[in-house]
């Protein structure tokens, strides 16, 4: 089987091996198990690797490189009119030698693939959709009409399309999904922090606008003023990163504010097994990661309302759903801090539903998506 995957997501050639971002190439190394040949049609980046790439184990991958594009201003939207026809035609040809089509969305090469691949109605295709499928969010007009194609039966045919949540008014070829980071043995017994001494939280994720890790810092800091003993570490880069550096030094947070960058994944998990709490403010998600790891270690996740989330959450029963206003949010977080009961309640149910979902069971999903 040839399986062809159509992705924004950037690659980085090194070595003779294409690496991208972990989870995305650690989720595409499962699907890799049980095909022949794997055919990338992405972005290729001059940068270097770093800590959070990694490397596709399959052997047989060709690599078709292709442009990524923007609509963002007048001028992008000029240069991208220019490349659409050669990368719509690159998409096609890719497409036509597949045995399975595998779209990644959102994006705007996800955007394309969509378009392309209503030429092909009898190739067995599946399409990931790893953002907010929530119909009655707000959301750019370019994945409203991802969102429009692929639930579209007459256009899309012959298609699985895997999304985060379950959705009221579905289509037929809409599946509910999840992701997963850890397998059946990594469950291994848990020490279940008390909330004693120092309190400690957590952000893991890219320091952008997207993901308010302001907000994180000012929900500790308030917490700190309000006298509680609090420690927040932030992992990730980002185009925030000066700003939060310089919010840390003025406000005089650099004894209990620490930003690490980015870090391995083994570093990532043991922070989940060391801290109380994780901390995800973020404006928009799909299947946060950070959300379901935090709850397989016993990290309480501290999350806004989006996507998938409240069900994740149990609505507040798994976790805290924030409502990204401080004052509120502060007071919330106050009164689990004095119940410690409730915490470590809420912490037992966050680990037995988060192991529900390993990369086992994952795999197993896969298995079978491949052959239906």
């Amino acid at each position: 089987m040839t399986f062809t995957i159509i992705t924004h997501v950037p690659h980085i050639e090194s070595q003779n091996q294409y690496f991208a971002y972990s989870p995305y190439v650690r989720e595409m190394n499962i699907w890799s198990k049980y095909v022949d040949n794997m055919t990338i049609v992405a972005p290729l980046s001059n940068t270097n690797k770093t800590e959070i790439d990694s490397y596709y184990e399959c052997h047989n991958i060709k690599f078709i490189v292709i442009d990524n594009f923007d609509i963002l201003s007048i001028k992008a939207l000029f240069k991208s009119l220019l490349k659409i026809p050669k990368m719509s035609w690159q998409i096609y040809k890719a497409m036509k030698n597949a045995d399975h089509i595998h779209l990644r969305c959102p994006g705007n090469i996800g955007l394309l693939g969509c378009l392309v691949q209503i030429l092909f109605p009898s190739t067995p295709k599946t399409a990931k959709y790893a953002g907010n499928w929530d119909p009655t969010s707000r959301q750019p007009v370019t994945y409203r009409f991802q969102k429009w194609i692929l639930s579209n039966t007459f256009l899309t045919k012959n298609m699985q399309v895997l999304v985060y949540g379950e959705w009221d008014n579905s289509t037929k070829n809409i599946k509910s999904f999840f992701t997963a980071s850890y397998f059946e043995k990594d469950k291994i017994d848990i020490t279940l922090r008390k909330l004693e001494g120092k309190i400690s939280f957590v952000f893991v994720g890219s320091l952008s606008n997207g993901k308010q890790p302001l907000y994180a810092i000012q929900l500790v800091e308030q917490l700190f003023k309000k006298g509680k003993d609090v420690q927040l570490t932030l992992y990730g880069e980002g185009n925030e990163k000066a700003m939060l550096e310089n919010y840390i030094f003025i406000n005089q947070l650099d004894s209990f504010v620490f930003l690490k960058g980015n870090q391995n994944q083994e570093t990532i998990k043991r922070a989940y097994s060391e801290n109380h709490f994780v901390i995800l403010p973020s404006l928009s998600e799909g299947w946060p990661k950070v959300v379901a790891e935090g709850m397989f270690w016993g990290c309480l996740p501290l999350a806004t309302k989006v996507s998938c989330v409240p069900h994740m959450l149990a609505n507040g029963e798994r976790g805290m759903l924030l409502a990204l206003t401080l004052q509120d949010d502060l007071d919330t977080i106050l009164s689990l801090l004095n119940t410690n009961d409730l915490y470590q309640n809420k912490v037992n149910k966050a680990i037995t539903w988060s192991r529900k979902y390993t990369l086992d069971v994952f795999e197993d999903e896969i298995k079978l998506l491949l052959q239906s």
